[in-house]
């Protein structure tokens, strides 16, 4: 299965937003008083004096700012990257869960445990920058517990959640929408969160029953 990195520039374009926001909060506070701000001091009558170290002090907040842009903007990439690995090994997981269910092996509860978690921790770090969200009506319920029996039916269904979010226009067409796909690019990004939200559910109860039934084996 290939991997296309411009499937992740939806999800980047939500990260930069994110952190370039907190970044110029933190530039704003920071920065505080600029140098050389203010009335020039009473025991400095040297004009030139003074027009230069106004001179010196912008320059030396140029640089200060320069330097803030390029950690900012390494946050930003260091970031994606993160985002990246997040995106392809939930692929991966999910083309190893469906492989065995294919060749109708028995279920390996821990191995399936150990699936269902990684899947769960990188759905929701995906998730801090997609911020999914759903209509309350549908907020799913977290009460009911899976059943030994619904454990295959479950993973297949988290294969399909899987495929559906990695698939989603929303996220492989990133950059592309003009003014008359708008209303369908809300749409994609509507069934966008609520896959995502579906796999953070669906892998965390899949993960607690095969937890509990790895003991048997």
């Amino acid at each position: 299965m290939s991997f296309r990195v411009v499937n992740i520039r939806s999800l980047a374009w939500f990260l930069a937003v994110a952190i370039f926001s907190l970044c110029m909060a933190g530039t704003t506070l920071a920065q505080g008083k600029p140098t050389g701000a203010g009335p020039p001091p009473n025991n400095n009558p040297n004009l030139d004096d003074r027009i230069r170290q106004i001179d010196e002090g912008k320059l030396r907040g140029a640089e200060t700012n320069a330097g803030v842009e390029e950690q900012n903007q390494k946050h930003v990439q260091a970031a994606i990257v993160n985002m990246r690995d997040d995106y392809k090994r939930i692929q991966i997981l999910r083309n190893d869960i469906a492989r065995n269910l294919v060749a109708r092996k028995p279920i390996e509860y821990k191995l399936v445990t150990e699936q269902t978690a990684e899947i769960n921790k990188r759905a929701g770090r995906l998730n801090v920058y997609m911020l999914a969200r759903v209509p309350d009506e549908e907020k799913p319920d977290n009460s009911a517990e899976l059943k030994s029996e619904e454990m295959v039916g479950a993973l297949v269904k988290l294969c399909k959640l899987i495929d559906s979010f990695t698939e989603n226009p929303v996220l492989k067409n990133a950059g592309t929408v003009d003014s008359k796909g708008v209303a369908k690019a809300k749409d994609d990004k509507t069934n966008a969160d609520r896959d995502l939200l579906a796999i953070i559910k669906l892998s965390a109860s899949i993960r607690k029953k095969s937890e509990s039934l790895s003991g048997s084996q």
